[in-house]
């Protein structure tokens, strides 16, 4: 017999009654040019014979069997093939198809080209469906059952329509292809969810506890499966989190002016990477807070901690609020983290007793107030504090003494008002403005105001409106004596109070963002090139030190001859660009012999008589001269910086001098402090009541710097944490010793670690330092350390386990850290770096001119064209980007680069015969990424990733995971989607 068609020769098997083995044989010889099963549709005309009667064809059944066992016909042809059957009420059929989609749901596999196995994934689609509605179709059956009494048949299918359903959900290849599936096919998923709600609403009014529960555990496997990224375990065994801990040190004592949204990102990257719960989370941010209020030095640092605390963190509070679903768990959470808190009764006692007030109080008032907490949960928090604290905490307070946190809170709408009288125009009104500056002059108002507009972000404004102030009063025309008199202390106090912004807070505050043409106001351009810095080395022979001779020659004559200053028609800004000249020309007479040391006194008391202002000019300018000079030849020039720095005692001063001159002082202290440890010189200046220097001179004298950096990280890591002085210490190692130094040794220190909680401690307290300059440290060690720690075989040993994970996870969350920040400003601490680059990124890393046509090539090669990329190692750096890169992401940028460069090398040692600690060391690290991984996070480092490392990263036992895969490849493109589905299923 000729056999024709495929539906012919099913029947004459059917006739002739065949055993399967016997059909196979005959099969291949009807059909003998090689024939591809399913392009012939062998299962579909199979299922479609042996369905024909009410009862299903046991031996076309049987030979659909053994071809499914014999890999005659693939598995997504048979899903196919099933899901089109729609007859739900012929019960021994639907029996026969779920029993042949039980032989095979729990073990999908597909080792053909990625189109066949993006098919797989739409068959397994379709059969999901397929099943939700056979489920359905059989609860309501039951249910009509139970109406009439005749419950058993539809009983026995939906139990087996559920079991089909869960063995086919709970294999996670199975979840990860339908995820696949869904992005492929966002209406099919719909369709799904749509059944999905129907079943649960006929199953709702089942009476069977068993069949419900099962179809409850179906249905959340269901609704996971677009999710499948984001589930994280979350750290509850843990109560202590040292990187948020330091973070938020590192923040309150560095970086008050900085901006909140990148902290808050930061905080919440933080979060996310370590899977911190959120009520331990804002615990330690709270725990952080209240150490450094009671270990911050007095007086400045002090207000700003307070500020920090009380004004700063509670809006970072509402910020973060906004990326947590439902508002009203955060206030929970807020609430809970207070409950814990409070359980740290000797923290907050021993907070009272620094601040002299009740600590926790004005905090819980700020979160009310913020809308952090409920009315209810602030009640019952002040009542349970109020009852814990220590009884003689209370007696103690004394009520003479206002506590810092009430008078920053009360400082905050101050600064406002401040801003709203300086808008006023100047020339109107000026012994009333003068009367609003003297008034924040006294006693601590000024810091405690600055500290509240710092931490408010208000303190850029204010500092411009002092510019603004300062430029106003540099000229004046047709002016009465005491008209000149303001106008001298009005120029006098708002420069005093920048050189003290700037010195407090960082000179970036002051600098504006001139647009080109405008002039530069007078202090801006003084503070840049006349007033020294931490950092800042100053030329006392550059030409901005070297103004007009004529107007030198003319001020040393005033301040020679006349007895005091003369103020009318006094141009004070061309005073402090001469006085550097005349000071020189003063200092030359004195060393010659032509003047005497009374008539320095003279001058020097003529110099700081009436404006402040020149005599920080003066000492701004000997400073940069000292610097210069042999240390015998000082002498001369620290005795007027000495002359210069005591206050004048005479009845003749302008009004506000005494408060004038305590701002003076505490500016040349800061002004000197380089250059007299520099030449071991002592200047004491007066007594004024402002605190000396915090966090200065904190390095031992005559110890290297690497002893210093390994104690200071053996002390932080034996405490667990990072406290303010250290954060200081290491800021000034990594200055001094620049950033691959820094990040070098402290890899080595973590490297020495043996212990895994020990390392696990070390890479939580190193993220955190490496805060201190984040971008810098992160292109050092991806594009330097570990590099060199993976091709060297040598130290190969390093890379063990734990350090070795501990590596791979730092690694991780200092890339993660990076990219996602990059893109936003470097913080203001971090600007301050006088430092270039530490290498040229492009020349270490080049990228080669290559045609767009071939480049898109490279981009978009998946596994099926090995052709183009044939060994690892001679690919070049273009092969290692992903093609979601192609139009999105810069190569010339350091990072950019160092990512996909590392990437590349861990391909590379993926593809290469040689296994070791450094392939060990590769599979951590991501695992890493895959742990630390958002839902839906484009733009994530792993972009970086030739898609030709999926299938080198798979045949690594411990990275052959559904999960794994479906998180390093970049699903939202259809090339990724089809180099996971052929990872996927082939595992």
């Amino acid at each position: 017999m000729k056999v024709v068609n495929l539906k012919q020769a099913i029947l004459q098997a059917w006739k002739e009654r065949w055993s399967d083995y016997q059909w196979a044989i005959n099969m291949k010889k009807f059909f003998p040019k090689g024939a591809t099963w399913d392009i012939l549709n062998l299962a579909e005309a199979l299922l479609e014979q042996a369905m024909i009667g009410p009862s299903p064809n046991p031996l076309i059944l049987s030979y659909l069997k053994y071809a499914i066992s014999s890999q005659m016909v693939s598995c997504s042809s048979v899903l196919t093939a099933i899901s089109k059957f729609d007859d739900f009420s012929r019960d021994l059929c639907v029996q026969a198809l779920l029993d042949i989609m039980d032989m095979f749901c729990d073990r999908l596999s597909c080792h053909g080209k990625a189109e066949e196995c993006i098919g797989l994934c739409r068959a397994l689609l379709s059969a999901l469906h397929w099943l939700l509605r056979c489920t359905a179709a059989s609860a309501e059956r039951l249910q009509e059952g139970l109406e009439a009494g005749t419950p058993a048949p539809g009983e026995k299918q939906l139990a087996l329509c559920l079991q089909c359903l869960e063995k086919t959900l709970s294999s996670t290849k199975n979840r990860a292809l339908l995820h696949i599936a869904k992005l492929e096919e966002a209406s099919s998923w719909t369709a799904i969810e749509h059944s999905l709600l129907k079943l649960g609403e006929i199953l709702a009014n089942l009476s069977n506890p068993q069949l419900r529960s099962q179809a409850e555990r179906c249905g959340t496997l269901i609704r996971s499966i677009p999710s499948m990224l984001s589930v994280h375990s979350e750290q509850l065994h843990k109560t202590g989190f040292p990187t948020i801990h330091a973070l938020i040190l590192l923040e309150g004592t560095m970086n008050l002016t900085g901006e909140m949204q990148p902290l808050v990102e930061q905080l919440m990257m933080v979060k996310r990477m370590q899977h911190i719960p959120t009520p331990l989370f804002v615990l330690e941010i709270w725990k952080a807070c209240f150490v450094g209020l009671i270990e911050s030095p007095e007086g400045t640092q002090e207000l700003k901690w307070t500020a920090f605390t009380y004004l700063k963190i509670p809006q970072v509070l509402v910020k973060l609020k906004k990326y947590f679903h439902g508002e009203k768990d955060f206030t929970e959470d807020v609430n809970c983290a207070f409950e814990f808190l409070l359980k740290l009764t000797p923290l907050l006692d021993k907070a009272d007793q620094r601040c002299n007030c009740d600590c926790t109080n004005f905090l819980l008032q700020e979160c009310n107030k913020q809308g952090l907490l409920s009315e209810v949960n602030f009640a019952s928090l002040v009542g349970k504090r109020t009852a814990d604290r220590d009884p003689q905490l209370k007696s103690s307070e004394n009520a003479n003494i206002q506590p810092n946190p009430g008078l920053i809170l009360r400082a905050e709408p101050t600064v406002t008002n401040i801003l709203k009288t300086m808008d006023a125009d100047h020339s109107k009104s000026p012994e009333g403005l003068l009367g609003v500056l003297g008034h924040m002059l006294s006693g601590k108002s000024l810091d405690l105001l600055l500290a509240a507009a710092a931490a408010t972000g208000k303190l850029k404004s204010f500092a411009r409106k002092f510019i603004n102030l300062n430029e106003f009063t540099t000229h004046g025309s047709g002016e009465s004596t005491k008209t000149a008199s303001v106008r001298a202390l009005l120029f006098d106090i708002s420069f005093l109070m920048l050189c003290h912004v700037a010195q407090t807070y960082g000179s970036e505050v002051i600098l504006s963002e001139s647009s080109s043409g405008e002039e530069v106001p007078f202090f801006e351009t003084w503070m840049q090139t006349c007033m020294p810095e931490e950092g800042k080395i100053l030329n006392p022979d550059h030409p901005c030190f070297r103004p007009d001779s004529t107007k030198v020659e003319s001020l040393v004559a005033l301040l020679n001859n006349s007895s005091e200053m003369k103020l009318v028609q006094m141009k004070w800004h061309e005073a402090c660009l001469s006085i550097s000249a005349a000071i020189l020309e003063i200092l030359n007479a004195w060393e010659n012999g032509v003047l005497a040391f009374e008539s320095i006194q003279k001058i020097t008391d003529n110099i700081k008589g009436k404006v402040c202002s020149l005599a920080v000019c003066a000492v701004a300018w000997l400073v940069a001269h000292v610097r210069m000079l042999g240390l015998d030849e000082r002498e001369k020039s620290l005795q007027m910086i000495r002359q210069l720095a005591g206050p004048l005692y005479s009845e003749n001063t302008l009004q506000f001098y005494n408060e004038r001159v305590v701002i003076m002082n505490s500016i040349l202290e800061h002004m000197c402090a380089d250059v007299l440890q520099q030449t071991a010189t002592q200047i004491k200046f007066p007594s004024t009541g402002v605190d000396t220097m915090p966090y200065w001179n904190l390095l031992p004298p005559k110890r290297p710097i690497k002893e210093v950096l390994t104690d200071i990280f053996a002390k932080v890591l034996e405490k667990g944490w990072v406290d303010s002085r250290s954060i200081h210490i290491l800021d000034t190692l990594l200055h001094m010793g620049g950033v691959y130094w820094f990040c070098n040794n402290l890899i080595k220190e973590l490297l020495k670690e043996t212990r895994k909680e020990h390392t696990l401690r070390a890479v939580q307290l190193l993220y955190s330092i490496f805060c201190l300059d984040m971008q810098q440290v992160t292109l050092v060690l991806l594009g330097h350390i570990l590099p060199g720690l993976l091709t060297d075989s040598s130290k190969w040993h390093s890379l063990m386990d734990p350090p070795g994970t501990a590596l791979a996870k730092l690694a991780v969350w200092c890339a993660l850290s990076s990219y996602s920040s990059h893109k936003g400003q470097a913080s203001s601490r971090q600007k301050k770096r006088h430092r270039e680059d530490i290498e040229d990124y492009v020349s270490l890393f080049p990228v080669e001119d290559m045609q767009p046509s071939k480049l898109m090539r490279l981009l978009s090669s998946s596994d099926d064209d090995a052709n183009i990329l044939s060994s690892p190692t001679d690919r070049s750096m273009n092969s290692s980007l992903s093609a979601s890169q192609l139009h999105t992401v810069n190569m010339r940028d350091p990072l950019n680069r160092v990512l996909a460069n590392l990437f590349l090398l861990i391909s590379s040692i993926l593809g290469s015969r040689t296994a070791g600690p450094h392939t060990q060391f590769v599979q951590w690290f991501m695992e890493e990424c895959v742990g630390c991984l958002e839902q839906d996070s484009r733009g994530s480092i792993l972009q970086f990733m030739p898609f030709t490392t999926v299938s080198e990263l798979v045949k690594v036992s411990a990275m052959s995971s559904p999960k794994v895969v479906l998180a390093i490849t970049d699903l939202s493109l259809p090339l990724g989607r089809q180099v996971a589905a052929k990872a996927i299923a082939a595992l």
